[in-house]
């Protein structure tokens, strides 16, 4: 029982595999992380450059002012602004506002930036407002000044901008190299530990499921202490169950086509069988008149058993046909097809209620108690020590309401750990050389038909089996027929 192993083109349909993407990933939050750390670097960058130029101006403002009244050269003057890299700087000192030197003033001025009362997130603005804005663009930069209230410049803000730029370059270098060398480690870690791990249980499912019987395909299991570990040991135990399920399957199947040929010959030979007995009845003599009718109807049996060998393993039992049956008289017949007479080695012993009545089917009652009891005479048989007149089958049967309570007992040694833990399991509940292990299975099943319940009682002498068979519900009109019947 195989299948097929899939094609190897379906590993790969759908595209990167899970390396790929893990390296994608990777690469992806580090430039989303270096984004975050580039937004505030590049506003703070702004805020140095003009700072730098405000003590530059400051410095120039003090030149200025040591002139006092002479007049500073216009080329002193212009030099000192092209090393501030300004147009004009202009000091406020109480109340008087000086215009220290000018250069190629603009027409208008296109950005006023005060840097007394910055904040970070008008900072953030500003700054990509600087990166984006026109070449031409002439910007007034206020700043504190230590002697006096503030200092001024005028200045073009391409050489920001362009500073700007320079330094958002060397920031995306310097994140791609940070981004491969993180991603490089993290896919190398995650590789090692995660998705090889992955690709070898994924290639040991694909080879299961070619061949799930055979043992050499069941993963083996490492000694991690994590998800993986765990992961693979519960693979590998599933696989176990999994391969010894279908070996069980197999045998099954195996069996059943064996049954079903043994079947076939062996119902040819009772009936051939139930033709002598027939022939036997109309011989006079009293013994035989006696036990023929009993031979009748074990062979009956028989015939219908064989009729329905298969039917556990088709699941296909028939519903049962109910009727009002007396116990005592089921219970009379299933101690004489186990021949259970007075000189049995086994003592049988009946505590029905008289004329207790059992909403059942005749012929399926009397194999769940034929199971029972077959069982219970197996275990004492199987004894190494005999108690020949103590070894004894107690059947007991009670109504409680609309319910019928049976129980089969026994003074056996009981069942073992084993048969308990698969006590109606069809080939599994047998501790017993040659049992097959269907008695309890097919009793538990016949029993659930009738919408009763089965189990072991615990705690008891042997093994105490206890049935419960409720009656039909019954209509008010078939009561009040009853009762005019009656």
């Amino acid at each position: 029982m195989s299948t097929p192993a899939p094609k190897a083109a379906d590993t790969g349909r759908f595209g990167l595999g899970l390396s790929g993407k893990l390296l994608g990933l990777t690469v992806a939050f580090v430039m989303m992380a270096e984004v975050l750390i580039y937004v505030p670097s590049v506003a703070n960058f702004r805020l140095n450059w003009l700072n730098d130029r405000l003590s530059a101006a400051y410095t120039a403002a003090l030149v200025f002012e040591t002139a006092g009244d002479r007049e500073v050269p216009e080329s002193v003057a212009r030099q000192i602004l092209a090393s501030i890299g300004a147009r004009a700087v202009a000091l406020k000192m109480g109340q008087q506002r000086r215009l220290l030197a000018a250069s190629d003033m603009p027409p208008a001025i296109n950005h006023d930036v005060d840097m007394r009362d910055m904040t970070w997130h008008r900072a953030i603005i500003e700054a990509f407002q600087t990166l984006f804005s026109a070449k031409s663009d002439v910007m007034r930069v206020v700043g504190p000044a230590p002697m006096g209230e503030f200092v001024e410049i005028v200045a073009d803000e391409a050489p920001l901008r362009a500073a700007m730029v320079n330094f958002s370059i060397r920031i995306l270098i310097l994140s791609l190299i940070i981004s491969a060398v993180t991603a490089t480690l993290v896919y190398l870690a995650l590789h090692l530990l995660l998705v090889r791990p992955m690709r070898q249980m994924t290639a040991n499912m694909l080879a299961f499921r070619a061949e799930p019987e055979n043992p050499a395909r069941i993963i083996a299991a490492s000694n991690r202490r994590d998800e993986i570990g765990m992961a693979e040991r519960e693979l590998a135990a599933m696989q176990g169950d999994l391969a010894a399920l279908l070996a069980q399957k197999s045998r099954l199947a195996a069996l059943g086509l064996a049954v079903s040929k043994i079947n076939h010959d062996l119902r040819n030979l009772l009936t051939s069988a139930q033709l002598f007995s027939e022939r036997l009845a109309k011989v006079a003599d009293p013994h035989v008149q006696r036990f023929s009718p009993q031979l009748m109807r074990a062979l009956e049996r028989a015939i219908a058993f064989c009729q329905s060998t298969l039917s556990y393993g088709r699941v296909q039992e028939p519903p049962p046909d109910r009727r009002m049956v007396a116990l005592e008289e089921v219970a009379q017949d299933v101690r004489e097809t186990l021949g259970l007479d007075e000189s049995a080695p086994v003592r049988w012993i009946s505590a029905i209620e008289r004329g207790l009545m059992v909403d059942a089917d005749p012929d399926q009652l009397f194999r769940i108690l034929l199971n029972l009891a077959r069982n219970a005479v197996q275990a004492l048989e199987s004894r190494e020590v005999k108690h020949p007149g103590q070894d004894q089958i107690r059947i007991t049967g009670r109504r409680e309401g609309a319910v019928v309570v049976i129980e089969v007992s026994d003074t056996g040694p009981g069942l073992p750990e084993r048969a308990r833990a698969h006590l109606f399991e069809a080939f599994q509940g047998s501790t017993r050389p040659g049992s097959a292990g269907l008695g309890l299975a097919i009793a538990a099943e016949l029993v659930r038909a009738h919408g009763g319940d089965i189990r072991l009682v615990e705690g008891t002498i042997g093994a105490t089996f206890r049935i419960t068979i409720p009656d039909r519900a019954v209509s008010l009109d078939a009561r009040r027929g009853q009762r005019a019947s009656a």
